[in-house]
């Protein structure tokens, strides 16, 4: 069995080692050679990456028939009723599916957040919300079109946990071998 790295990626950081010019890359963090991600994080959200130095590994991560459990800290523009989580529970309408059903459930902003930057946009009429969302499936961009399905746009997206790992007490750009 191969080696596991768990990285905090920072917002705005492409999940690639190749440079694209434009963002910082994992290599601006990551300096272990035959290391590679398994699955994605979107440049604009932020959290758990898991990098493997082993291809089936990776594979076994990745692979949707394994269905590890993803949950995502999702801060969101509004109040979720009872409602729009029993929506992202049941499953929710995309344009390319309904989405498997999901664990909904609102939290308190987590204790161990760290400020984003940079900072997310506040509108002072309209509250925001957190929601931890539990999937075992990964659309492109799902958590952000499940969020505004329900009327509840996402302002922030953070990857908690992928299976049993988890960021714990790591801070955006650190990383640790497991």
């Amino acid at each position: 069995m191969g080696n596991v790295l768990l990285f905090n990626k920072p917002f705005g950081v492409i999940c690639q080692f190749s440079r694209d010019g434009l963002h910082p890359t994992l290599a601006d963090y990551i300096a272990l050679p035959d290391f590679y991600p398994a699955g994605r994080l979107d440049t604009d959200s932020e959290g758990l990456l898991l990098l493997t130095d082993d291809g089936k590994m990776q594979h076994r991560i990745t692979d949707p028939r394994h269905k590890l459990p993803k949950t995502y800290w999702v801060q969101v523009e509004g109040r979720p009723d009872e409602a729009a989580l029993e929506a992202l529970r049941k499953g929710v309408s995309l344009n390319d599916g309904i989405t498997l059903p999901a664990e909904a459930q609102r939290i308190d902003e987590p204790a161990q957040l760290w400020p984003r930057d940079p900072p997310i946009r506040v509108r002072k009429a309209i509250p925001t919300s957190w929601i931890a969302l539990t999937l075992r499936e990964g659309k492109n961009r799902q958590v952000r079109r499940m969020t505004a399905a329900v009327g509840l746009p996402t302002l922030r997206l953070i990857r908690h946990s992928i299976g049993e790992w988890s960021l714990d007490d790591l801070l955006p750009g650190q990383w640790r071998r497991v």
